[in-house]
């Protein structure tokens, strides 16, 4: 009963006090136990208004960052979403009351373990994880409705751009090192356009064509 008392002390102060208000979006926060997705020792941290680390040198987002990126997906449930970044799986779990189905690559193999088991004790069914270089996207599944990626580029990696359909959405953080820009990326026919959303700051998108080892 705490969680969930938490969980909507969450919703109510750091997402709809803060503009948030998409009733499906909101709905599958109040359904994901952000809790089971934190290590065990930051329990007490689950829904707070900060980032997380869970180690390996990655973090679980802050709450309304999680929320302001997917908002910019404009997810209507019948979409195929490629994630890169599985990380803990948190936003996996989001994404797949969102859309139809999740494609999340992560590049750390412990990470992606962990993440699954997460998600099938949860019973989600509609996400597919690989381990791979999130930067080069998952061809194989391509095109997708919707991109999002959950780690910082220094510029858009041009395979996620061409796996992006039509009129589809990508949404990422774009910038240098410490700080980027949270960007949108939208594809009309054979033409991209890019809108700035937000200032943020987010651990590297460590690939190819993201930062370098």
């Amino acid at each position: 009963m705490a969680h969930e008392d938490a969980r909507r002390r969450m919703v109510e102060t750091q997402l709809r006090a803060r503009g948030l208000h998409d009733p499906k979006l909101l709905q599958a926060f109040l359904d994901v136990p952000r809790h089971a997705f934190v290590p065990s020792d930051r329990q007490v941290d689950a829904y707070a208004d900060r980032p997380i680390p869970i180690g390996a040198g990655q973090t679980i987002s802050q709450p309304y960052i999680v929320a302001l990126m997917l908002q910019q997906l404009h997810l209507l449930g019948h979409e195929r979403v490629l994630e890169i970044g599985t990380g803990s799986g948190y936003q996996t779990a989001l994404l797949a009351h969102l859309a139809l189905e999740v494609y999340s690559v992560e590049r750390l193999p412990a990470l992606a373990e962990t993440a699954e088991q997460r998600l099938e004790q949860l019973g989600l069914l509609n996400v597919h994880l690989t381990v791979a270089d999130g930067s080069l996207g998952w061809g194989e599944h391509a095109p997708y409705d919707g991109i999002i990626v959950g780690a910082s580029v220094p510029r858009i990696p041009p395979s996620l751009l061409a796996q992006l359909g039509d009129r589809g959405r990508l949404v990422l953080p774009v910038g240098a090192a410490q700080e980027q820009t949270l960007t949108v990326a939208e594809r009309q026919g054979s033409s991209i356009r890019t809108t700035p959303a937000a200032g943020c700051s987010f651990v590297p998108l460590i690939g190819e064509e993201g930062w370098p080892v």
